[in-house]
């Protein structure tokens, strides 16, 4: 695919996942990746499918505040589509609760973050 056409594509689907979680969040969804990221020449889109991961500093990952965790909306190859900052233990659990009854997986893998 090329790259325009593999952009605009990813770009479509960062919007409705963040749309999708700015309802959950009163609007603190921010976009993350819109190609997935690989070592060839190959350009492809995020794709369609969304799951959920929170991240914290267990993954490996250096939080820039103490707030709790990163929440991310992530295809299947954990690449994020979207992201929430500063999501606190109690928000997680209730974001949890609406991320089972909307019928989204949990992401189990390394999650890919935007540097």
């Amino acid at each position: 695919m090329q790259y325009f056409q593999a952009l605009k594509l990813g770009q479509k689907r960062v919007a409705s996942a963040r749309e999708y979680l700015n309802n959950l969040t009163n609007g603190k969804a921010m976009p993350a990746l819109a190609l997935v990221t690989g070592n060839s020449n190959v350009w492809a889109p995020v794709g369609e499918e969304n799951l959920y991961a929170f991240v914290d500093e267990s993954a490996g990952f250096v939080l820039t505040d103490n707030s709790g965790y990163i929440l991310a909306l992530v295809d299947k190859t954990g690449s994020s589509k979207t992201i929430v900052q500063g999501v606190t233990e109690q928000q997680k659990e209730l974001l949890e609760k609406a991320f089972e009854k909307d019928n989204i997986p949990k992401f189990k893998g390394k999650v890919i973050l935007p540097v």
